[in-house]
């Protein structure tokens, strides 16, 4: 994005291009890829990169999955990855956290 700005900035006539191309979709004039970017008809689901995280996808789903993050390079698809990865490590500290805090107040119990 920054290599995008610095060359509209040097460049008056890719700025001058790039206001007409805001302008046309500013009066409804859309292209197919316009419209499959904006509304991300290819992206999978939240819940779909989640079951891929776990390994609970195979086949198609998948490698397409794996494709679309690796080889596309969604943004926002690999935004999404992120966040779940992390969620996912936040929650094992959690739960790691908490098994510990059960087993050392329920140890005294376990003696008898």
């Amino acid at each position: 994005m920054a290599e995008l700005e610095r060359a509209l900035r040097g460049e008056p006539d890719l700025l001058q291009r790039l206001a007409e191309i805001n302008r046309r979709r500013d009066a409804g004039v859309h292209t197919l890829g316009e419209i499959w970017r904006r509304h991300r008809l290819s992206c999978p689901s939240r819940e779909q990169m989640g079951s891929f995280l776990l390994g609970a996808l195979h086949g198609d789903a998948e490698d397409y999955i794996r494709f679309h993050l690796e080889t596309i390079g969604c943004r926002y698809c690999l935004a999404n990855i992120a966040d779940l990865e992390r969620r996912q490590k936040e929650e094992s500290t959690t739960t790691t956290a908490r098994r510990s805090r059960y087993f050392q107040s329920s140890a005294g119990y376990l003696r008898q």
